[in-house]
């Protein structure tokens, strides 16, 4: 098995994120592999996409060690293409996309669930918007996803506080749609269940009707951020925030 698991079977494709030693974090292997897991569900006859993590969570967001050893530039704009390429297309595809999550949701992994059409999570869950701990700033199309769900005074709250919700809380923000109690993969194939049980081709339509209307505000949103999160990369605020992560202390910013 690879960094990501991806089955299709008759009208239902479940994708599993598949790195549990590290809490399903993102480094540049399990992104390309997400892009092509995508591209694959994206051309399939699947109508309903269920996307989870493997393990005790649904991803703690970009891997450390991969921002560590990315110092080139070129490798930075790449890798931050392929992150737009995937939250587009998962976004965008013609499918009704179930965001399952479990334990952590964190930073990129969150942004990466949040382009979800439903949001279902467990009640032992909690979410975050992390990345101003080490000096960054959301991306994965985060700005867009909180703005979307929480509305602009909440998002920049949630983004500036890095803040962890429990599901009650992030329920409350509009983080997620749903609050899952007891077995989560049950509930979750009931409601994918439901969902294939009415016209789904007109559910579809509705989606397709939004996506078409604020794809290219996502599009403006996500070369922000690259251009954003490349800027912060130089900052020594950044360099503190990796820095302290990686020896386990506070940090100890200074505005520079």
């Amino acid at each position: 098995m690879g960094t990501v698991n991806l089955t299709i079977q008759e009208r239902t494709a479940r994708l599993e994120l598949n790195r549990p030693e590290v809490l399903n974090a993102m480094d540049e292997n399990m992104l390309r592999e997400l892009k092509k897991a995508l591209d694959e569900i994206n051309g399939s006859s699947a109508e309903v996409v269920i996307i989870s993590g493997s393990g005790r969570g649904f991803s703690a967001g970009g891997d450390i060690k991969t921002m560590l050893s990315s110092a080139d530039e070129g490798a930075f704009f790449e890798i931050m293409d392929v992150i737009s390429d995937i939250i587009l297309t998962l976004y965008t595809m013609p499918k009704l996309v179930i965001s399952a999550i479990h334990g952590p949701a964190a930073g990129l992994g969150l942004s990466f669930a949040l382009a979800a059409d439903y949001i279902a999570a467990h009640e032992q869950s909690v979410l975050a918007m992390n990345f101003i701990g080490i000096g960054l700033i959301p991306d994965g199309g985060g700005h867009y996803f909180l703005e979307k769900r929480a509305g602009e005074a909440r998002a920049k709250q949630l983004i500036w506080s890095g803040e962890k919700l429990d599901a009650a809380g992030a329920k409350h923000a509009g983080l997620i749609d749903e609050i899952v109690q007891g077995d989560m993969v049950s509930a979750i194939e009931d409601l994918a269940g439901s969902w294939l049980k009415k016209p789904v081709k007109a559910m579809i339509e509705t989606k397709s009707i939004y996506t078409a209307a604020n794809k290219e505000r996502l599009l403006d949103m996500l070369a922000r951020e690259k251009e954003g999160q490349y800027k912060m990369r130089q900052t020594l605020d950044h360099q503190e925030g990796i820095s302290s992560f990686i020896e386990k202390r506070q940090p100890v910013f200074t505005g520079k």
